[in-house]
């Protein structure tokens, strides 16, 4: 398999570090909101990731962090602590928001078919980890105490700008502009490893420390929580392209300090979804969510399709129109497979199996080509395979996909079937009429009777005659 590497910048050959096994870490939303559909992207993609990695036979662990302290809304450390502000919006804590919003995140995904990583941690359950490896890195000079809080001193790093091509004096202060700038830090890309001094008076979690009672930093979270419990040394690290820098551009340094040796192999970086106003987030006002696509009559699945329509490494633009447009696409494969499922059983033809899986499989061995994966899915249905080769295989592809395409192409199929009404019940439904219209009523009656019985209701309304099953 090739998988473009961000660390790298090209695609390389992916080859675990323990062969057969896979360590595999994904950095988990923030729980102060409901997660919008451009986070959802990124997900989708690390969850095709993952099940295609076990799909080619390697062990998969996967972990996953719950950042429910100490998140800022900039990432240079400054702005205001996301879980705080929730907890201000909707009048309860910081806990009962953390798990409000996790179960939702987690509901989600359910609904997308993402599955739920292997190891899942918040990060108010790993202080003591926390404060460890901080002092471990105080030990070995490479964070400092100022004004109350850790720093981590990014000058003791050979090079700290690892996935893009910053220089320190190109760097706005605090990463955005109009952030006032930290005057207790020696450089300006160093960064919160602990906060005991911040103008959070009203933060509800805090912890003791060898430094004073506060709260750890965003980026500490993820190294500790991975390193805990992937080891020392990891696969692949998974995360939105915003992610890159500083986040996991921190996380490098403090973790690759802390160790004396390189930590990851790998970084998967997904590319935002857009709206035509731009990047989709939670203060832009395109507040697009599961349950508002679902509101307006969208399968969930559709949203996912939509996704794997385009490459993880490319941004996606999302209006109604496009995903109207997938929506159709998707119903559309429902329909191809609805016949299929009604032809009696038949041996596969394991030389057009082979050949149909290979195309597929080529297709993700491609830097995760969902594009191409998703057209394979269209090279089976107009192959020339008998239907039990076409099912086996779509059942296959779904198992990296997970579209529930069988599944939804049978409750489709059902559904239609239901809507038919019998020519029996048609014919009964004429007699009724001549017979309402000779004035024989008890003739009548007694055919509606009939009807009943037969599990169908019958009524007369201004537009004509109306059948359902009961």
């Amino acid at each position: 398999m090739q998988l473009y590497n961000s660390l790298s910048h090209k695609k390389e050959e992916f080859i675990p570090r323990e062969e057969g096994k896979v360590g595999m870490y994904t950095c988990g939303p923030t729980v102060y909101h409901y997660a919008h559909i451009g986070n959802l992207r990124s997900y989708i993609m690390e969850d095709i990731l993952e099940k295609y990695l076990r799909f080619s036979g390697l062990d998969v662990k996967r972990v996953m962090n719950i950042t429910d302290v100490g998140h800022l809304t900039s990432d240079g450390d400054t702005g205001d602590d996301k879980m705080l502000k929730g907890a201000k919006r909707e009048h309860k804590t910081v806990m009962e928001i953390a798990k409000f919003y996790t179960d939702a995140f987690f509901d989600d995904c359910k609904k997308l078919n993402i599955k739920t990583p292997d190891v899942v941690v918040p990060a108010t359950t790993y202080i003591d980890e926390f404060i460890r490896v901080i002092s471990v890195l105080m030990e070995k000079g490479y964070a400092y105490e100022a004004g109350g809080n850790i720093y981590f001193d990014t000058s003791k790093l050979e090079n700290y700008y690892v996935f893009n091509d910053f220089k320190e004096e190109d760097l706005a202060v605090g990463v955005r502009e109009g952030v006032e700038e930290d005057s207790n830090k020696k450089n300006k890309a160093d960064f919160v490893l602990w906060f005991t001094k911040s103008k959070f008076d009203a933060q509800e979690l805090k912890w003791e420390s060898p430094w004073g009672v506060g709260y750890p930093g965003w980026h500490i979270e993820c190294s500790c929580i991975s390193m805990k419990n992937l080891g020392e040394y990891l696969d692949i690290h998974c995360g939105g392209i915003d992610n890159a820098f500083p986040h996991h551009t921190n996380e490098i340094a403090q973790s690759e300090a802390y160790l004396g040796h390189k930590w990851c192999n790998y970084w998967f970086h997904v590319l935002h979804l857009n709206t035509s106003s731009g990047k989709m987030s939670k203060s832009s006002g395109e507040f697009l969510t599961v349950s508002l696509l679902e509101e307006k009559g969208y399968n969930p699945l559709v949203y996912r399709f939509f996704c794997l329509q385009s490459h993880y490494r490319k941004s996606l633009v999302f209006d109604w129109e496009n995903l109207d447009n997938a929506k159709t696409a998707y119903e559309k494969i429902l329909d191809k497979i609805i016949p299929l499922l009604a032809e009696k059983e038949e041996d596969i033809n394991t030389s057009e199996y082979d050949r149909l899986m290979k195309v597929f499989c080529d297709a993700l061995d491609n830097d995760l080509n969902t594009a191409m994966a998703v057209t394979a899915v269209y090279d089976v249905l107009k192959s020339d395979a008998n239907s039990a080769t076409k099912l086996a295989l779509i059942k296959k592809f779904d198992e990296v996909l997970g579209l529930d395409f069988i599944a939804n192409a049978q409750k489709k199929a059902d559904t239609t079937e239901s809507d038919i009404i019998p020519q029996e019940i048609l014919d009964l439904a004429e007699q009724r009429k001549q017979a309402k219209k000779d004035k024989n009523f008890a003739l009548a009656d007694e055919i509606r009777n009939k009807i009943s019985e037969l599990g169908f209701n019958i009524k007369d309304t201004r537009q004509g005659t109306e059948i359902t099953r009961k």
